[in-house]
């Protein structure tokens, strides 16, 4: 048992709850299949995986989660969050689980239009929208939240040349305060994102902004993501909710039809468990603001990291087991290349690490202080650092858990380290797993090629400065 990590408003939380079991068995039989398959060997030594059962589970709990406190009828849109994971097949997967995408660039719209989803089911989120991004988003009908004024009198422009059947919405910053990891606090005082409402004059903008432009019919705030508590996540839903009414009785009609809170539910990291749940958030969002939910209201949802997270692992192969200062040290393929975050900031985003035989089975053994290492030329480029683990030897397999979102689909090339291969599983129905390729792996020639390879001469022969 433990008691509540940054992030959650859970106490008491068992290990290996909310199916944690179930998953954790179908992770160590993957990583078996995935070693006895050649997804990982001597030649192939990084690979990360994918529970397709997993996700689908998640994608159904979203679901049933506000299903559950929304009056029949309720038009509910639970848009993933593509950038906690830009992979196509990923997204037609949620796609097929009845899941549409929040989008924030021109290339994570491209994803989620190659992986079929409807632009109907598609939300464009951006603090730096470009008048070309705004004119393709409302000519294919996809919902737009405004961040800004400036941005918001481009689309005017738009409007007036071209009027669109997007649905049209302000971002604002209800300004309720940050969790325990600035960097992803969207609500605090000077965040970026959205109108900043407590700043003088800003809510009164915002209303006279809707007024005058009867198109305005969605609000939309999100509050923050991994390290915000539930509650300082429903203050910010509170906040948008008094607002869409303020607007509606101001202007004297029900014009906000829809609010989208945005997502942010965090991830234990901490252990096997998925806690918090979307089940106890939806309650928690009920409780403290039932209007919502009355049916006066569509709803959008953009959650990503939640559905993603616990079902992905990156499983690296030990090239050297080594010792320094007496603690012995498994250096592997895995480091800031995939866990960029977890590099940099190890305070912030712990991971939890599995070992693994040369046979890709769970490792046995008395627990040994020691560290997991990845490969690039730094000192800090560490997965974990005096860890408690079966001691990893050469050739054995260091699984960092936890990782199915935000990790090996953001590729960082430091040292020109390859992007891995990644696959997603399901258990075959004979005792076996089958595999399916998400993303082949990066070759030497992309590498290349991506490099700038095919202009290798253009700087020598620029003209050099004539010389006195």
């Amino acid at each position: 048992m433990r008691h509540r990590q940054d992030g959650d408003d859970v106490h008491d939380v068992h290990e290996g709850g909310a199916g944690g079991g179930e998953r954790s068995a179908r992770r160590d039989e993957a990583v078996r299949a995935a070693v006895e398959q050649g997804l990982l060997s001597r030649d192939v030594p990084l690979a990360g995986l994918l529970d397709v059962t997993g996700i689908r589970e998640s994608a159904a709990e979203l679901r049933a989660a506000f299903d559950a406190v929304v009056a029949p009828g309720t038009p509910v849109l639970h848009a993933f969050a593509v950038k906690a994971a830009p992979l196509v097949p990923v997204l037609r997967l949620l796609r097929d689980e009845g899941i549409g995408a929040e989008v924030a660039s021109p290339g994570e719209l491209a994803l989620a239009r190659a992986a079929g989803v409807a632009p109907e089911r598609t939300v464009l989120d951006s603090p730096a929208k470009t008048p070309a991004e705004l004119r393709e988003a409302l000519a294919l009908g996809i919902a737009v939240n405004a961040d800004n004024p400036q941005e918001l009198e481009r689309i005017d422009a738009l409007m007036r040349s071209a009027p669109s059947r997007s649905p049209l919405g302000i971002r604002v910053n209800p300004q309720v305060g940050g969790g325990s990891i600035e960097a992803l606090s969207t609500a605090t005082a000077t965040s970026k994102f959205g109108v900043a409402l407590r700043d003088e004059g800003a809510r009164e903008w915002v209303i006279r902004a809707y007024a005058e432009r009867p198109w305005l019919t969605r609000l939309h705030a999100h509050t923050g993501s991994q390290g915000i508590p539930l509650s300082r996540m429903t203050e910010g839903v509170a906040a948008a909710y008094a607002l869409a009414e303020e607007i509606n009785r101001r202007i004297g009609r029900p014009q906000v039809d829809t609010i989208d809170i945005g997502g942010g539910l965090p991830v234990n990291f901490a252990s096997e468990a998925t806690t918090p749940t979307y089940t106890q958030y939806a309650r928690m969002l009920k409780g403290a603001v039932p209007g919502l939910f009355d049916g006066r209201y569509g709803l959008v949802t953009e959650f990503g990291r939640s559905l993603l997270a616990k079902h992905g692992t990156v499983v690296a192969r030990v090239e050297y087991a080594k010792s320094a200062g007496g603690r012995p040290v498994a250096v592997t393929h895995a480091g800031v290349q995939v866990a960029t975050r977890t590099v940099y900031a190890p305070g912030s985003w712990p991971l939890r690490i599995a070992a693994y035989d040369a046979k890709g089975r769970p490792k046995e053994g008395p627990a040994v202080v020691q560290d997991v290492a990845g490969p690039a030329c730094f000192a800090g480029d560490l997965l974990a650092e005096g860890r408690e683990l079966p001691l990893l030897e050469q050739g054995d397999y260091a699984a960092a858990l936890d990782t199915g979102a935000y990790y090996f689909a953001h590729h960082y090339a430091y040292n020109s380290l390859a992007r891995p291969g990644i696959y997603g599983f399901v258990p075959d129905g004979a005792g076996g797993v089958a595999f399916a390729t998400v993303r082949t792996p990066q070759t030497l020639d992309e590498i290349v090629a991506e490099s700038g390879g095919a202009h290798a001469g253009t700087l020598a022969e620029l003209p050099a400065p004539a010389r006195e």
